[in-house]
Parts: structure tokens; sequence; C-alpha cells
């Protein structure tokens, strides 16, 4: 046992949990207390594990299945796999789950006392992936993002003991944003899914066509789209950037953070002139310093 009182991770785990270095944002950086940090990688190792059954890329082998009670011949089946997900998250708040991960997560949930709506949603959003592959409107997306990326932010309020109504509001702003970003970046590998999460009604209004998505570099009208909606993304960013001024010391440079990224990603989209083809636009390391500094002092 740490001195967290969690497990150590095993191999399962570890492959899980070492996706966070990855992420467009810090999850669990250095200087937040040691407590903090154990009950963020707790949570980031459920909602990566959650992602990971719903995208199919659980590590080869097997042995996330075999965890969760489904056998070698039903793994393939992401619901199946995402209904023994849940029925093991049950677990850990009435019981003892079988999969270490949520094992791991168990005594955050109680230390925090956290809710099983989040975890709930996350679920939710990835059952969700299997069934509905394309978003006809903006407000469609923005449903789904309520589901697969706002339960990340309340649930980081939570385990901060930092949760307000407004907070939740602004926290939702900024995860919203997040999602989008990370949808813009992931255009080419989403397609390979065949997924698109680029509103039809705006791909209508820019004159783009799925097939238009499909080359190694982006024309001049799916540019013109992407830059489109990362001006949104860049703008709900800025409406949730006060929740960084809402708190103090540590946590406030960890959202700062969680803004920062944002931003530095969106300012490498459009180096790369909106061109997300290729692959993913990853910002510096400079570059999202400097975006730190700017939401710290609160400017946009």
């Amino acid at each position: 046992m740490t001195e967290t009182g969690t497990t150590r991770p095993g191999a399962t785990e570890r492959g899980t949990l070492d996706k966070a270095a990855a992420e467009n944002f810090p999850v669990a950086p250095f200087f937040l207390p040691r407590d903090w940090r154990a009950d963020l990688m707790a949570v980031y190792g459920f909602a990566r594990l959650v992602d990971d059954i719903g995208d199919g890329d659980l590590a080869p082998g097997g042995a996330d299945a075999r965890l969760l009670g489904v056998s070698p011949a039903e793994a393939e089946d992401r619901l199946l796999l995402l209904d023994a997900f849940e029925a093991d998250l049950n677990r850990v708040f009435d019981g003892t789950p079988r999969h270490p991960l949520l094992r791991r997560l168990q005594p955050t949930v109680r230390r925090r006392a956290l809710s099983p709506e989040p975890f709930l949603g996350l679920i939710a959003a990835n059952r969700q992936d299997q069934l509905v592959t394309r978003y006809e409107t903006y407000d469609d997306l923005l449903a789904y993002c309520e589901l697969s990326a706002n339960p990340v932010g309340r649930l980081v309020l939570a385990v901060t003991g930092t949760s307000t109504p407004e907070r939740v509001r602004l926290s939702d702003a900024i995860c919203t944003a997040l999602q989008i970003v990370e949808h813009l970046q992931d255009v080419a590998e989403d397609l390979g899914r065949d997924r698109i999460y680029l509103p039809a009604a705006d791909m209508k209004r820019f004159h783009v066509q799925e097939a238009d998505l499909a080359p190694k570099s982006a024309g001049a009208s799916v540019r013109a789209l992407v830059a489109y909606e990362a001006q949104r993304a860049r703008e709900l960013l800025n409406e949730g950037a006060p929740l960084v001024g809402s708190v103090h010391g540590r946590l406030k440079l960890l959202l700062a953070g969680f803004v920062a990224g944002g931003r530095a990603a969106l300012r490498a989209i459009a180096a790369a002139e909106h061109d997300v083809l290729p692959g993913p636009p990853k910002p510096g390391k400079l570059q999202l310093l400097r975006e730190v500094g700017v939401a710290l002092r609160g400017e946009g």
C-alpha cells in the first residue's frame, strides 16, 4: 500500500495511466498535494479505460475483458464490455470491484464522497459512440460533450473540494472546449473509426463533404470549417477562464494548465493553417508555459 492508501499499479493499470503524458493538459502535475495527485490519477484511470473500451483500444491479450468477467469470445463486443464496466463501477459504491483501476478508484470515491453520476456520464458517452457516428448540429455535439467531457471537470472540482454551481458552469465551458479541440486535432483519426464530430450543418455551410476529410492535406473549405469550430472552442475557453481566478494556490495553477492546454492547442492548429488532416497539431512546451501565464493573469 502507498501512503495514500491505494495499491501500486500493476501492468494493466500502468499501461492505461502512462497515457496521461500524451494529454493536452497536465492530469495530476507534481506541484499538487500528494493525495490530490493520487485521487486525480484514479479518476483519470477510470476515464482513460472507459475511452479505451469505447474506442477498441484496450491492450492486446484481453486482460481487461477477463477482469470484467467478459469471455474471450465476447471481448470484441464494446457495448457488452461497457455494460460489464458499469456493473463493476456499481461495485465501487456497494462492494468490491474486479478491475484494478476501479479498485484504485474506490478509496477516492469514499474519501471525496463522489457520486456515481459523472462516471455514468462517461460510460454513456462511450455507449453513444457505438451508436452515433455523426452529429447534425452544434447543439447535438454540445449534448454529447455534456456526457463525454463535462463530468471530468466536475470530478476535479469534487476531488479538490471546490465545487459550486458557478464553478461547475465555468468548468463545463472549459471541458466542452477541450473536447472540441481534441475533435479538431483528431479529425483524421476519428474518420478512420467512422466517426465525424464536425456538425453536419456546419459542413454543409462550408461546402465540405465527408470525402474532403480523407486526403492527407486539407483543402480551403475544410480549413475554413476547422477555423470556424476552433473559434467556437476559443470562445468557450474564454467563457470558462474566470474559473481560474475563482480559486487559489496550487489548484489555480492546475486549472490554468487546463485552459492553457486548450489555448496552446488552438494556437498550434492555427499555426498549421487549420490543416489538421496530416495529424494532430501539437503545441510546444514553451507555448504551453506562455499560455499558463496568460491564464494566471486572467487575460485572454
